[in-house]
C-alpha cells in the first residue's frame, strides 16, 4: 500500500504534525540531527532522553521508572508504601510521542527537535497519575456532557540577576539603561524596551516553536513581566506554559539573566500568578454555556463560580505547590487571599473579566506562576465541573475592595494538603492513586524546608532567646 504524501502546510508548520510518517518527513525537511523526548513531571519540570534522530525513528518506545512521577522538586522520594496503583518495584513506564507537540528546540547550536510525550504502563494501560493524563481525566467530564472547556492562561515571571549563591536575596537585573529598576512600573513599555533584545529572543523562539503569544506586558514588580497567551483547548494551553517556562529560562541565559516562576521570589515585590481565564463552549453549535440565547448568564455560569468557591481551598495545593506559594498570598497585595467573585474586581480570587455575552469567562486568580500548569487547569476547571454538576449557588458578588474580608484559602502548605486529602469529590474526580502519591510529594517537600535554616531565625533567634 503506497504511503500517503505528507502534505507541503505540514512540512512547514512551526509545531505539530498527525502520524509518525509525518514526524519522519517533518525532521527530514529540517536537517533534524537529535530529538528531545520529554515528559512533564509533577512540578512541571521536563524529564526524558536525548536521542539521535535516526535511532527515533527506528521505533524504540522510551522506557523511564515510574519513579519519575513522585520524584520532589528537591530530588527526594516520599514513602508510598500501600498505595494501590503503584508499582513497589519501581518498573519501567512505555512513553509514547504525542507528535501534536513536535516542534524545535531553537537555542540548541544543532538541529534539534522535541516532542512531549505520555506516559503507560505495559498492558498499555495510561499512567493516571501523569500530569497530561490527570487534566485528561478532568477534561473528559465535560466531553461526556458534550462540552469543551476553554481555557487562556496568564502568567508572570521576575527577570533577576543571576544568583548563584542561594543564601543571597535575588535583585532586579541591568538593563541597556545600565540601571536596574528600584520603583514599580506597571504597564511601562520604557521597562519593557529595558530588555527588548531579551523579549526579541522570547518572539523568535516562541515563533521557531509555533508558540502564540498574545500580549506582554510589564507587570507590577522590578522587572517583574506577564505573558498572556491565545484562549484554547486546556491540554494544548498547559503544553505551551510548559514550553514557554523552558523558553523564557532559556532565552533569559543567554543574555546572561535569570527568568523565575517562583511565586514569591524577592521579600519587598509582589508575587507572581497564572490566572487561568475559563469558559465552556457546546462544539456542535459553537455557544459559550455560560451565555443564553438572549445574552444573559446561565445557570451553569452561577453554578461554576459557586464550584470554585466551594472547593479552590481543597485544590489549594495543586495552584500554590510550594512553601514559598503562600508567601505570595499576602493581604493588601495584588493577590487574592479570599475565593470572593466580583464583575471586573482584581481584589477578589474570581473574577468575571468585561466582556460580551460569547465571551464570557470565570478568571481565577488564586493559582501562582509555580504550578503546574496540566494539574493548575485540571484542578481550576474541575473545581467548576463539581460546582455545575452539584448545583451549587454563589455568594454575592463583592463590590468594591475585598482585601479586608477574612482568609478563604490555607495560609500554608500542610494545611492546603490536609484539605485535599479529606476532600472526597476531589477524590473522585483525581482518583484513589493521584491524590495519596501528590500529596505525600508536598508533605515529603515541606520536610524537605524544615531541614534549612532562615535568614530570620538567625536575625531574631540567635541571641534573643
Amino acid at each position: 500500500m503506497p504511503r500517503k504524501k505528507v502534505s507541503q502546510a505540514t512540512l512547514e508548520s512551526p509545531r505539530g504534525v498527525a502520524s509518525f510518517e509525518e514526524a519522519k518527513a517533518w525532521m527530514a525537511t529540517r536537517r533534524i540531527d537529535d530529538v528531545e523526548c520529554i515528559v512533564p513531571d509533577q512540578s512541571g519540570v521536563a524529564r526524558g532522553k536525548l536521542m539521535p534522530a535516526s535511532k527515533f525513528f527506528e521505533g524504540r518506545v522510551m522506557n523511564m521508572p515510574e519513579s519519575i512521577f513522585y520524584q520532589t522538586i528537591s530530588g527526594d522520594y516520599p514513602q508510598l508504601e500501600g498505595i494501590d496503583g503503584l508499582d513497589p518495584s519501581d518498573g519501567d513506564l512505555l512513553f509514547r510521542p504525542d507528535f501534536s507537540t513536535l516542534c524545535i528546540v531553537p537555542w540548541e547550536d544543532e538541529p534539534t527537535a522535541q516532542v512531549v510525550h505520555d506516559a503507560f504502563h505495559n498492558d498499555g494501560r495510561i499512567v493516571e497519575i501523569a500530569p497530561r493524563h490527570v487534566l485528561r481525566r478532568v477534561m473528559r467530564l465535560f466531553e461526556n456532557r458534550g462540552w469543551k472547556a476553554v481555557v487562556a492562561p496568564e502568567v508572570e515571571f521576575y527577570l533577576v540577576r543571576p544568583n548563584k549563591d542561594p543564601d543571597y536575596p535575588l535583585e532586579p537585573p541591568i538593563g541597556r539603561s545600565g540601571r536596574a529598576e528600584t520603583g514599580r512600573k506597571s504597564f511601562s513599555i520604557s521597562a519593557v524596551n529595558e530588555f527588548d533584545p531579551l523579549f526579541d529572543d522570547i518572539y523568535d523562539y516562541s515563533e521557531a516553536q509555533g508558540l502564540e503569544i498574545d500580549t506582554l506586558i510589564h507587570e507590577e514588580g522590578a522587572a517583574q513581566m506577564e505573558i498572556n497567551l491565545r484562549h484554547g483547548d486546556p491540554l494544548a494551553l498547559a503544553d505551551q506554559v510548559f514550553l514557554f517556562k523552558r523558553t523564557i529560562r532559556e532565552a533569559a541565559l543567554k543574555h546572561e539573566i535569570y527568568a523565575t516562576f517562583m511565586a514569591k521570589p524577592i521579600a519587598q515585590e509582589p508575587g507572581s500568578a497564572m490566572h487561568i481565564h475559563q469558559s465552556i463552549i457546546d462544539p456542535e453549535t459553537g455557544q459559550n454555556i455560560f451565555s443564553n440565547e438572549d445574552g444573559e448568564p446561565t445557570p451553569e455560569f452561577f453554578s461554576f463560580i459557586a464550584g470554585l468557591q466551594t472547593y479552590l481551598p481543597a485544590a489549594m495545593c495543586m495552584l500554590a505547590p510550594y512553601v514559598n506559594s503562600y508567601r505570595r498570598l499576602a493581604r493588601y497585595t495584588a493577590a487574592p487571599i479570599n475565593i470572593q467573585w466580583g464583575y471586573d474586581n482584581r481584589t477578589v480570587g474570581i473574577r468575571i473579566p468585561r466582556s460580551g455575552p460569547e465571551a464570557r469567562r470565570v478568571e481565577n486568580r488564586v493559582p501562582s506562576s509555580d504550578a503546574n500548569p496540566y494539574l493548575a487547569i485540571a484542578a481550576s476547571m474541575a473545581c467548576g465541573w463539581l460546582g455545575i454538576e452539584q448545583g451549587l449557588t454563589p455568594g454575592e458578588p463583592i463590590k468594591g475592595s475585598a482585601r479586608e474580608l477574612p482568609y478563604d484559602l490555607p495560609r500554608g502548605l500542610l494545611e492546603a494538603v490536609a484539605a485535599f486529602q479529606d476532600c472526597e469529590p476531589m477524590q473522585q474526580v483525581f482518583g484513589e492513586t493521584f491524590v495519596p502519591v501528590y500529596s505525600a510529594i508536598k508533605q515529603e517537600e515541606f520536610e524537605t524546608f524544615m531541614r534549612v535554616i532562615s535568614p530570620w531565625e538567625r536575625e531574631y533567634l540567635l541571641l534573643n532567646v
